[in-house]
């Protein structure tokens, strides 16, 4: 893609976007069992801005503000955050395979989860979101160590998240069925296949204050991933700072995985499409092509998780089986297509 047509389009995806966005969120509530319209959706919305009063009932107005809007939001927020990350990953590694589900970093958020609720890790002083946090960063560590052990290459490191995802996945299995009740057991596989269904208005402030925090610094950072497309050592030739980029992009991205994971359960493959969308549309400069996968991983999601909580009404699909659903196509897709090219 031309720069100019590169340009253009991602215009477009500036101007067209967040109107898009937006109309999905207020679509995607109206979606369910109670009937309901775009415009009642903003009628609560302004009655709790103090803007207007809502016609609606107190039960459709709790059902609108308190279930289906911080869930719906949630699910954009997380999806953007996804599509960051596997923006950052498949920049610093330069493997186009690279997301958090994928390298394990998902698995070891889970696990660090998990030995919090389960166990009580931490007694008291570790929260969920830290230990998630904390088991992100064993998993990241763990990999970097093991793909580097393997020889460094790009092919090793995603081994390596292999190997990585199955430990850690062995290891939540394990704590779960030791030591949960048969209450704890349901709740918590539920939720590790991926699940927005407990969203909070809480939920929605912590992951939304990471992810534009997040997006800010890889934004802050746009001009080293780009000199990282060429590999560390073209990257240190034209001045950055390799060792330092790459570990705050690796903390932040580990973050913005373990805070996602800690609300919504693993939900894997949105961190490895959207990206590649993303580039197809606006290419690769990452000042255009980190707004706009976060944009794509949002709306994304958003109908993702509308189509999980409806299409089998009235059980529901986790979400994570949803986009898995999409993404082991699109998986096999990227891999063949990168075979082709070498």
């Amino acid at each position: 893609m031309s720069t100019r047509a590169a340009t253009r389009w991602a215009h477009g995806v500036w101007v067209a976007g967040p109107v898009v966005l937006v109309v999905s969120i207020a679509v995607a509530i109206t979606i369910g069992p109670s009937d309901l319209s775009p415009a009642d959706v903003l009628g609560v919305v302004a009655d709790h801005a103090g803007l207007a009063t809502s016609d609606l009932s107190r039960i459709q107005q709790g059902i609108v503000w308190d279930l289906r809007l911080p869930r719906t939001v949630l699910a954009a927020v997380c999806g953007a955050g996804l599509a960051v990350c596997g923006v950052i990953l498949q920049s610093l590694l330069r493997n186009p395979l690279a997301d958090p589900f994928v390298l394990g970093v998902s698995s070891g958020a889970s696990t660090g989860a998990v030995s919090v609720v389960v166990l009580g890790a931490g007694a008291g002083a570790v929260g969920l979101t830290t230990g998630a946090f904390l088991g992100a960063l064993l998993a990241f560590g763990l990999v970097l160590v093991l793909a580097a052990a393997a020889g460094g290459t790009t092919d090793r490191v995603v081994l390596a998240g292999i190997a990585a995802t199955q430990l850690f996945s062995a290891l939540t299995s394990f704590i779960v069925f030791t030591a949960a009740d048969a209450e704890q057991t349901r709740g918590v596989l539920f939720w590790l296949l991926g699940s927005l269904a407990s969203a909070s208005w809480a939920d929605v402030v912590l992951c939304a204050a990471v992810v534009l925090v997040g997006l800010a610094v890889c934004l802050a950072a746009a001009t080293s991933l780009d000199a990282f497309t060429f590999g560390t050592d073209a990257a240190a030739s034209l001045g950055v700072h390799v060792a330092r980029t790459r570990t705050v992009l690796l903390v932040v991205t580990a973050l913005m995985t373990a805070v996602i994971v800690s609300t919504s359960g693993a939900i894997g493959f949105v961190g490895l499409v959207l990206p590649h969308l993303a580039r197809a549309v606006v290419g690769v400069g990452h000042r255009a092509l980190l707004p706009a996968a976060a944009l794509m991983g949002a709306i994304f999601l958003v109908w993702v998780d509308t189509a999980a909580r409806t299409v089998l009404d009235p059980q529901e699909l986790p979400v994570g089986v949803a986009t898995a659903l999409v993404g082991v196509p699109a998986f096999v897709v990227i891999m063949l297509r990168n075979r082709s090219r070498r």
